[in-house]
């Protein structure tokens, strides 16, 4: 699997979450939301220190990964996450 994340995604988590030094950012598995991969779930972030990635990618102040426990999600697609124009925020793609 891999993870990729845009500049301009990047520059929008950088000024929403404040971050102006090295971070590490995770994408986990929540329970609820819509549009996720695996009905009933979808994906969530928090800032904590990476344990066991399985996917990473350092883009500006922050390293993105994804942890080995999340890995069912994904069911063997990568991860795209850039920068939606019409709502102004993150988006996922995910790719086979």
């Amino acid at each position: 699997m891999n993870l990729s994340v845009t500049e301009e995604a990047a520059q929008w988590y950088e000024e929403e979450l404040d971050i102006d030094e090295n971070k590490d950012l995770r994408f986990y598995v929540r329970y609820g939301g819509v549009g996720g991969l695996q009905p009933g779930f979808s994906l969530a972030i928090k800032l904590e220190d990476p344990a066991e990635p399985i996917a990473e990618t350092e883009v500006g102040n922050i390293r993105y990964f994804i942890e080995a426990d999340d890995e069912w999600y994904f069911d063997g697609h990568s991860l795209k996450v850039h920068f939606d124009q019409k709502w102004k925020e993150p988006a996922f793609d995910y790719k086979k």
